[in-house]
């Protein structure tokens, strides 16, 4: 009676041939290198293992199986090995295809977490600083200008820029005077200039219309805000 060939016959009988291969070609092979086991009965065939001189080839492979299975399991082998090839391949391909995604996935990982890493090499200052230049050049638009109005506002923006850098620096205050006060001068080389500019403002904060400022101080007090702020790079 002619067998049917099945995928799941196919696969159980994939698995036979790589039990077979697994637990008797090897073995039998290791065996016969070694010289070591039991020495088969006179009227047994002789095993593909007593006989390889040579790589192993195809027809070998067919032989020890046509010894080593029964003739049922032979014949129902041969009959559905091209399904078994069919499944064989097609598993094949569904296992490439799973590992070139995951290559593609691990690329791209790669590549966000380097992006990630770059930027995280970045400092605060450096990603900010096209929108610190921005507002540095209106604070010299503003200190430039025939308004005594405009100085005070670009001594104030200016003084608030200055506070920026020192939280971008990692300097710890309650108050702006707190965080100069714990300034290393060896790092910090202009920070007198950043005391007087910071008490020029507070002149100007707390006394309002009273403290009169005129356009060359605006200018003057400006400059040392911009002194403290090339140090650092905050501006160019």
């Amino acid at each position: 009676m002619d067998v049917q060939p099945t995928i799941g016959g196919s696969f159980a009988w994939a698995l036979w041939f790589l039990g077979e291969v697994a637990f008797k070609l090897v073995p039998g092979t290791v065996v016969t290198i070694a010289g070591t086991g039991a020495a088969p009965p006179p009227d047994a065939p002789t095993p593909l293992t007593a006989i390889i001189t040579s790589p192993v080839t195809a027809p070998d492979v067919v032989q020890y199986l046509q010894m080593a299975s029964a003739p049922e399991a032979y014949a129902s082998l041969f009959q559905t090995w091209s399904t078994f090839v069919a499944f064989s391949l097609l598993f094949s391909l569904c296992l490439s295809a799973l590992a070139i995604y995951c290559s593609i996935r691990v690329f791209q990982m790669r590549q966000i977490e380097r992006r990630r890493f770059e930027s995280a090499q970045q400092t605060v200052a450096a990603r900010d600083l096209p929108k610190s230049q921005l507002r540095w050049n209106r604070v010299r638009e503003q200190a430039g200008s025939d308004s005594e109005q405009s100085h005070r506002l670009a001594i104030l923006e200016a003084d608030i820029m200055l506070n920026e850098l020192l939280d971008v620096l990692g300097y710890k205050g309650e108050t702006m005077a707190d965080k100069m006060r714990g300034v290393d001068r060896i790092n910090f080389n202009t920070i007198d200039l950043a005391w007087e500019a910071h008490k020029i403002r507070n002149k100007i904060a707390h006394q309002g219309a009273i403290h009169s400022i005129s356009a060359r101080e605006a200018r003057r007090v400006v400059a040392l805000y911009e002194r403290v702020f090339k140090e650092f790079h905050f501006i160019q």
